[in-house]
């Protein structure tokens, strides 16, 4: 931007607000918003918005993994799976690799569609039809932030004891729920700051276990090798990706059309992998030391006089993860509550209003899950997995192979759901069938089906999913709707 071109806005308040000010780094235009607040909600966002670059999705998806959930989570390699650290390690890594391929492909819908993924999934599912997916993703929602809360509070409380534990996870909570009324742009800085910030815990937590006080030799020769728990740990790491399906286009719908699917794929897919692998596998290294599943109290007692800076770069990390799913909840309540309602436009009162009450719920459940809080986690991921396994089946192959990108976007907002109809009966047999093909290979705590149990035990349901519903719904919307190489209604 030339310095006349500068001075003129610099006068002109209305033209700021307008056109705003573009970053010399990304080359992106920002509307200056008031108070720093985000004015949208599911709508789509208009083209003269859109900035960033797809390699800021890097940072995004990286610093959001960088936190003590993520470490939570593969300590349950060595501690409910009961697996040795070799085994372990290679079961988070077999399941983020394949997990996050999934995870990435909804990433590069969002810059050319604009809309939140929730909304998009009315261009499969129908304007109604696509409710009961919304409704269960609010489920995963509260989840998420409910565990996110107490992991928090946990860090929290590991540096301060003096401090109540439950007014630990309430001080992350009101962090978690500020940074999530502001919205996208905030959302993106703190987690590029966490990149740099919770990455150092990490690596300080690496060289002091492994070369400052090295853990005994016996931790890593724990455990064993069984196809029932590395299985379940390759389960666990593929959800934990998946989980971020249905909101990661979240944030990247406000990036150019012209940014490209593959920049955006790629940049999901390594710093969401780099992300979540480093962490889960210091959580395997240090599960053998978890004591009634309090995994930051292990962390402390093995980092000695480093736990206290570790696990305070750690913390704001877990509030900018809650900060995530309270951003991305409040779009999916209203998505839904906006199909009952088609006349109504959300405003950024709304999306406020909808966020608190999100906040309190979240909150609720993690004050009264706090004390059993690893095993209620566990039971939570592997119940999402068999829900989310057929909706990421069918949107992935919708977009990728049936319309190749092309979907009318007014039409998601249309009281009958305009081309797509209220209902598609296609992608709701598809989804129902998805989860009952699944239920003879489930292999968890809740239930273990027949087929689960004649092989050991383990659970390959998430993989029978993917190829059951894939095939089923591309031949059966091609030849129910007829829709050309170009993905266009013939």
């Amino acid at each position: 931007m030339s310095e006349d071109r500068f001075m003129t806005l610099l006068r002109g308040e209305t033209e700021i607000r307008k056109v705003g000010l573009r970053c010399v780094h990304c080359g992106g235009y920002y509307r200056l918003m008031p108070g720093g607040i985000e004015q949208h909600t599911i709508y789509q966002i208009p083209l003269d918005q859109r900035h960033g670059r797809p390699r800021h999705l890097f940072t995004l998806w990286c610093g959001a993994n960088l936190n003590v959930l993520t470490v939570v989570t593969g300590a349950l390699a060595t501690t409910l799976f009961r697996q040795s650290f070799l085994s372990g390690v290679v079961a988070i890594l077999i399941g983020n690799l394949v997990g996050t391929i999934f995870m990435a492909l909804h990433a590069a819908q969002g810059p050319r569609l604009g809309v939140p993924q929730m909304v998009q999934s009315r261009g499969q599912f129908g304007a109604r039809g696509a409710a009961f997916v919304v409704a269960i993703v609010i489920f995963m929602y509260v989840g998420y932030a409910g565990t996110a809360l107490v992991t928090g509070g946990q860090s929290l409380h590991a540096i301060l004891p003096g401090l109540d534990a439950r007014a630990c996870i309430l001080a992350i909570g009101i962090i978690s729920l500020t940074a999530a009324i502001h919205g996208h742009d905030l959302i993106h800085f703190c987690t590029r700051m966490m990149t740099y910030v919770s990455g150092s815990a990490v690596l300080l937590g690496y060289v002091w276990v492994l070369f400052i006080h090295p853990l005994p030799t016996t931790f890593m020769t724990q455990g064993t090798f069984s196809a029932a728990g590395f299985f379940s740990m390759v389960s666990m790491c593929a959800l934990w990706q998946l989980g971020y399906a249905p909101y990661v286009s979240d944030y990247s719908r406000y990036l150019p059309p012209d940014s490209g699917p593959r920049q955006a794929f790629w940049s999901c897919y390594w710093g969401t992998t780099l992300g979540a692998v480093i962490p889960m596998i210091l959580g395997a290294l240090i599960g053998p030391a978890v004591i009634d599943g309090d995994v930051v109290a292990a962390l402390s007692q093995l980092t000695g006089k480093a736990s206290t800076a570790i696990v305070l770069l750690f913390a704001p990390g877990v509030a900018i993860a809650g900060a995530i799913c309270f951003y991305g909840g409040s779009l999916a309540i209203i998505t839904f509550a906006q199909t009952f309602a088609a006349d109504w436009r959300a405003s950024v009162r709304a999306r406020t209003t909808v966020t608190i009450c999100l906040f309190v719920t979240a909150l609720l459940i993690a004050l009264e899950g706090a004390s059993h809080f690893l095993t209620l986690y566990s039971q939570f991921n592997q119940l999402l997995l068999y829900l989310l396994i057929p909706w990421t089946a069918v949107n992935l192959i919708d977009y990728y192979l049936i319309r190749f990108g092309h979907y009318d976007v007014a039409a998601f907002f249309a009281p009958d759901g305009g081309v797509y109809g209220k209902y598609n009966i296609a992608a709701l047999v598809s989804y129902g069938l998805g989860i009952l093909v699944q239920i003879p290979f489930v292999s968890s705590d809740l239930y273990t089906g027949p087929i689960a149990r004649a092989i050991g035990n383990i659970d390959l349901s998430w993989i029978v999913g993917l190829l059951v519903v894939s095939p089923i719904y591309y031949f059966a919307v091609r030849e129910r709707a007829g829709i050309d190489t170009v993905g266009q209604r013939l």
